[in-house]
């Protein structure tokens, strides 16, 4: 009988931990080799760690949301036999857990099988949690088909289908009182969003500038170009048209297209225009990057969007395609709403916010005619951007958009 111990990853340069934001195991549970045990998290980037050997868990390290140093003993697993020494592995280009083989004399007892308390929280996937909050499902009722009885979503629909559920303690009048309540800890990429709302609240000073822009022309263009794109161009959206009059925009006002470290008081001005989009996903807001903007036409501005999109939307995403950026733009689509109040992405010093297009009548000198109306709602830091500063590049942005045949032309 043998102990082998996986310990956490280097999950990137100059990173000391990463957090545990979920098991796939559990204390006596079997494991195969390469089957996943844990998923970690740092800077937005999750890494799913496996099992180089087969085995029987014996120790787990922490519980969800607990911080683990790099290199720390994370998982002892025992295994049957010499299994040898560990080979190198690699996960998403990130080398895995370094692993360590300890003999003992006699196998040590088994461990006794864990039996869950009523009140154990259920083993399920973030967005397995979120559906069965949705769908008014106590996860503690439903019977897990995974890896270590892990929910799996099926398992909920079929409760679901069975009729299953909890009867009301209290009817008057047709309408249930509720009375449950649920602490969720925060963890994973839901307490990377809060720390960097924090940080990017409290250090800096924002000043926000709304303006309306006359979108018709764009449209008219955009519905167009659409109409007679070839095989395999995408469908465009406004946010190429925003991405190609942000790098116009910034070639006049570079200081726009700048991260400011505050600690030191240096202001970096870039070259290259690297746009972070933030996107909504399953687990929570992320924002990839699509570099160098300024290289980059209508076209393949969509297509790299839509690529990083969907990575980030299943979690292929690499710490790189959700780093680096040099300015970030904010769209709700179709929710945008009237007006927002975008917060900038630290260290940045500028976020332009996308607001939902509508048709308004719009005086003309004569009489009111249909506009397609949208408004932009832009903040900056204001320590280097002043109110002057802001307002004539968003006027610039404005006149860009309303008269998209400026963004085609070069020089």
């Amino acid at each position: 009988m043998g102990e082998f111990i996986i310990k956490m990853p280097d999950v990137g340069e100059g990173v000391a931990e990463a957090e545990l934001v979920e098991w796939h195991v559990k204390a006596g549970d079997p494991v195969r080799e390469d089957m996943v045990i844990a998923a970690v998290m740092t800077d937005k980037a999750t890494v799913e760690i496996p099992s180089p050997v087969d085995g029987t868990v014996i120790w787990l390290a922490g519980e969800v949301g607990d911080r683990i140093a790099v290199k720390a003993p994370l998982v002892r697993i025992e295994t049957a036999g010499d299994v040898g020494e560990a080979q190198p592995m690699q996960i998403s280009q990130t080398p895995i857990a370094e692993t360590t083989k300890t003999e003992i004399a006699k196998p040590a007892p088994p461990p006794p099988a864990p039996v869950a308390a009523p009140a154990e929280k259920p083993l399920a996937a973030p967005s397995v949690r979120l559906f069965a909050r949705e769908s008014g499902v106590d996860l503690r009722q439903v019977q897990g088909s995974g890896p270590a009885g892990r929910i799996l979503r099926e398992d909920i629909e079929q409760f679901l289908a069975q009729g299953a559920g909890t009867a009301p303690a209290t009817v008057k009048n047709g309408f249930a009182r509720k009375t449950a309540t649920e602490e969720i800890n925060l963890t994973g990429l839901r307490r990377r969003i809060a720390e960097k709302m924090v940080l990017s609240t409290s250090r800096i000073p924002h000043i926000t500038y709304v303006e309306e822009m006359d979108m018709t022309a764009l449209e008219e263009l955009r519905a167009t170009m659409n109409g007679d794109r070839r095989a395999g161009h995408p469908k465009l959206t406004v946010l190429p048209f925003l991405m190609r009059a942000l790098v116009k925009a910034i070639s006049e006002q570079p200081e726009v297209n700048a991260t400011f470290d505050d600690d030191a008081g240096i202001i970096t001005r870039h070259s290259a225009v690297h746009i972070g989009i933030a996107t909504q996903t399953p687990a929570g807001l992320t924002v990839p990057v699509v570099r160098h903007a300024e290289a980059r036409g209508i076209w393949d501005c969509a297509a790299e969007m839509n690529r990083l999109a969907e990575a980030a939307r299943s979690g292929t995403a690499t710490r790189d395609e959700l780093s680096g950026s040099t300015i970030t733009i904010s769209s709700l689509g179709a929710l945008g709403g009237i007006a927002s109040t975008p917060v900038i992405n630290h260290p940045e010093v500028a976020i332009i916010g996308v607001n939902k297009i509508a048709t308004r009548p719009v005086w003309d000198g004569a009489q009111f005619v249909p506009r397609k109306i949208m408004n932009l709602s832009s903040s900056f830091d204001h320590r280097i951007i002043d109110g002057w500063d802001a307002a004539t590049f968003v006027q610039r942005i404005r006149t860009l958009l309303e008269t998209p045949a400026l963004i085609f032309i070069e020089g």
